[in-house]
């Protein structure tokens, strides 16, 4: 891989599809329905890694009831591309006791819907209280497996996305908004 090509983004943006402002206001008003919904009762929020980070560290500034946090790291994607397997694997467990728990997965992206699924079949069979999905994105029109998705941050087509935590060939989570990549530019490593 050409890592001077790649290191600017710019090389491959086509359009700025959200921008900083409008993730962060949307976010604050996602959080402000949690802290809601969850009034006096206890919240464990988990994020699903690597993608889920930043909207999970600004959604969690907005939510003021007291919550924990914990983590998974699941892979449906095979490497340098963005076509999910369909298969997927848990690559870190939580490390937290989910049992009679209101449980929220934050999540970056959903497109087919295996990935998250596969989740949550897996966490109800450790009997939460309650087991709900946070998705900063919906790429609804991609879906093969429906998910209930109760905190939804912005409905978008089907377009591949970069920046706010989803990567493009493993960089670029850093940038504070959500870009498009220009599929005429972009070369996917081999």
């Amino acid at each position: 891989m050409n890592l001077e090509k790649i290191a600017n983004y710019k090389n491959f943006l086509a359009e700025v599809l959200i921008s900083e402002e409008d993730l962060q206001a949307r976010i604050a008003e996602l959080g402000e329905q949690i802290t809601t919904d969850y009034k006096n009762e206890d919240l464990l929020l988990i994020c699903i890694l690597r993608g889920g980070v930043m909207f999970l560290t600004d959604l969690m500034r907005h939510i003021s009831t007291p919550h924990m946090i914990d983590f998974m790291a699941i892979s449906s994607y095979g490497a340098g591309t963005r076509e999910s397997t369909g298969q997927v694997r848990i690559n870190m467990d939580l490390g937290s006791d989910i049992f009679d728990r209101n449980v929220i997965l934050v999540e970056d992206i959903i497109d087919s819907g295996h990935t998250l699924s596969a989740v949550m079949s897996l966490l109800e069979t450790r009997n939460p209280k309650s087991l709900k999905i946070c998705a900063l994105l919906d790429k609804a029109s991609r879906r093969e497996v429906e998910v209930p998705i109760e905190y939804r941050g912005f409905d978008i087509d089907d377009k591949f996305v970069f920046g706010y935590g989803l990567d493009l060939d493993e960089y670029h989570r850093d940038l504070p908004f959500i870009g498009v990549v220009d599929l005429d530019k972009y070369t996917p490593p081999d």
